[in-house]
């Protein structure tokens, strides 16, 4: 075996051992801040509850399958439905908390909890997390925009960039469509995802 090949050899092996090392201390690093990211994206969560549903107390329920572009959403591509809490007060349903993550925001990932009263009208939303552009998308964790969507009566909100002349639409965030669009796709999907699974509370089914 010529030298040339004996080093090859060696450093082969070297960043064999280098690439094994590096791997075992990602994982080592995943393991330690796997929880407390869990913990941390919960905490956010129960937040974004307890901002759509003021003084509620919460209960996981088991999630069903549900694909908001099949059901006829607009801009639901993608949109996923990822927890359902019950909300009740003194013993009585008040409706529905969900997470829903739209992946099409301007910045990617644009997770939205909406809260659904039993009668299928918006009880309000809450970002929980958004990677938009600040001082334009960012806009969407707002209260001036998110307070719009309280009270919304059950079934599709709309957004325009015309002025608010429907109970059912929403001001668009200036020069930011396209996160005014993911967030809208994400609530719709929520509203649909209750009429649809609990349509006795919330509203009129398929």
């Amino acid at each position: 075996m010529s030298k040339d090949t004996k080093n090859i050899i060696r450093s082969a092996l070297i960043l064999t051992v280098i690439t094994l090392i590096a791997g075992l201390a990602l994982a080592a690093v995943y393991q330690v801040t796997k929880e407390p990211i869990r913990q941390a994206e919960a905490a956010a969560a129960l937040r974004a509850y307890e901002a759509v549903f003021p003084g509620g107390e919460f209960e996981e329920l088991p999630l069903a399958p549900f694909n908001g572009a099949a059901y006829g959403i607009a801009d639901a591509q993608g949109v996923t439905v990822e927890k359902i809490v019950a909300v009740q007060q003194g013993g009585t349903l008040l409706g529905y908390a969900l997470t829903v993550t739209s992946p099409n925001g301007y910045g990617g990932d644009i997770t939205v909890a909406v809260g659904v009263r039993t009668d299928g009208t918006l009880n309000g939303i809450s970002i929980i997390s958004q990677g938009e552009t600040a001082g334009l998308g960012a806009a969407c964790a707002e209260d001036s925009f998110t307070s719009q969507f309280a009270g919304i009566p059950g079934g599709t909100v709309v957004w325009t960039k015309t002025g608010k002349k429907e109970p059912n639409e929403i001001d668009a965030i200036s020069g930011a469509t396209v996160t005014t669009r993911a967030v809208t796709a994400a609530v719709n999907t929520g509203l649909a995802y209750v009429a649809q699974h609990h349509p006795a509370e919330g509203g009129s089914g398929t």
